[in-house]
């Protein structure tokens, strides 16, 4: 049974699909172990997605993209992760942040900074959390203080992907102190050569290690004034729109990643044998596997179901939510089973199972981590 089919999938992103499973098959799988081992990024990988035209291609025709919607970036995000989620993360990262340009920047930021993204001759980034603040998007502390002609900012930013790879990143600063604490947040666009700029990776993480996450610092880093995304204080609400469609493609990670624990413990449990019979045979095993099934079904249909009504724009932040909480979470689950299912192989650092098991702790925390998504689902279901 084919786990990704695009039976649920709406048809105008079939074709993408068959793309990228095919691009996934022939490019991050075969890789994906070396990748893991060395922890290096995937450069040669990342240009012959950017040659599949499978990269940065959510960014409009008129700026040089395909104009990619969000079910078709979920659909390749479901094959990319399923492959490996490491090198996964690495290709579509390398537009992060260009949606919120392209829907809120200037004809002249569109130009200058998307296009060259489109046309895959720059990557770009996104910067929000910093070392001691992730999820309270209203308690960040970098500034940005009004100078002649523009802002400095000062500061630091954590957990950066592309930190040190990118051409530009949209940053997110503090340029208020109002009682408002929402509206005092407001989105800039930094070019990563800007002197004041200082970005380092971050030490090995335990998963996705062929995607690099960085430590920048902010000296008095002069910005133009034209380079605000939207208006000054009206980040907080620009990011929050940006991640409701960001979490339901974080869903299709771990719908990849659950996909692939599910692949490894069916095909090892077929093929080892126990007590004169195949592991397979024995009904605890069968409970264990079926139970992977209906979390993984479950998940995939709210999954795209969600990505129906935020692209749509009903309550979005609520259906955004669930589906990034519930496919992550079923990733996890999956991984487990799928590690007790392989016994003592699971721990062997060669088997995809482990890689997975490493991984799914991931996208838990990232795009807003799960408890912070109950607070979201409880306060837009009242």
């Amino acid at each position: 049974m084919d786990l990704l089919d695009d039976s649920v999938v709406p048809e105008h992103a079939r074709d993408v699909k068959a793309e990228a499973r095919e691009f996934a098959d022939e490019h991050i799988a075969p890789n994906a172990e070396a990748y893991y081992d060395s922890g290096e990024y995937p450069w040669e990988i990342l240009e012959a997605g950017m040659d599949a035209g499978l990269v940065a291609q959510d960014i409009g025709e008129e700026h040089g993209g395909k104009g990619f919607d969000l079910a078709q970036v979920l659909a390749i995000a479901e094959e990319f992760y399923r492959a490996d989620a490491g090198i996964a993360l690495t290709l579509q990262l390398a537009s992060f942040g260009c949606e919120m340009v392209e829907q809120y920047g200037t004809d002249e930021q569109k130009e200058e900074y998307l296009r060259p993204v489109a046309e895959n001759d720059q990557i770009s980034g996104l910067a929000v959390s910093e070392p001691e603040t992730g999820s309270d998007l209203a308690g960040m502390t970098t500034k940005a203080e009004t100078v002649e002609g523009g802002y400095e900012l000062t500061g630091e930013k954590y957990w950066v992907g592309n930190a040190v790879e990118a051409d530009w990143l949209t940053v997110y600063a503090k340029t208020g102190d109002g009682e408002d604490r929402y509206s005092n947040y407001t989105l800039f666009i930094v070019e990563t050569d800007s002197d004041g700029y200082e970005a380092e990776h971050i030490p090995e993480k335990m998963g996705m290690r062929a995607s690099k996450q960085g430590h920048i610092v902010f000296e008095d880093c002069f910005v133009p004034e034209e380079n605000v995304v939207g208006s000054e204080g009206g980040g907080f609400y620009v990011l929050a729109d940006f991640f409701n469609h960001g979490r339901v493609v974080v869903g299709g990670h771990g719908l990849g990643l659950a996909a692939a624990a599910i692949e490894e413990a069916e095909e090892f449990v077929h093929g080892r044998n126990a007590f004169g019979r195949t592991v397979n045979e024995f009904q605890a095993v069968q409970h264990t596997l079926s139970d992977m099934r209906i979390g993984f079904e479950s998940a995939r249909a709210l999954n795209w179901r969600a990505c129906e009504k935020v692209a749509n724009n009903e309550d979005a932040g609520y259906w955004a939510a669930l589906a990034k909480t519930k496919s992550t979470e079923v990733a996890t689950d999956c991984a487990e089973k799928g590690m007790k299912l392989h016994g003592g192989r699971s721990i062997l650092t060669d088997r995809r199972i482990a890689r997975v098991y490493r991984d799914v702790r991931i996208p838990v925390i990232y795009e807003g981590a799960n408890d912070i998504q109950r607070n979201l689902i409880y306060r837009q279901s009242r």
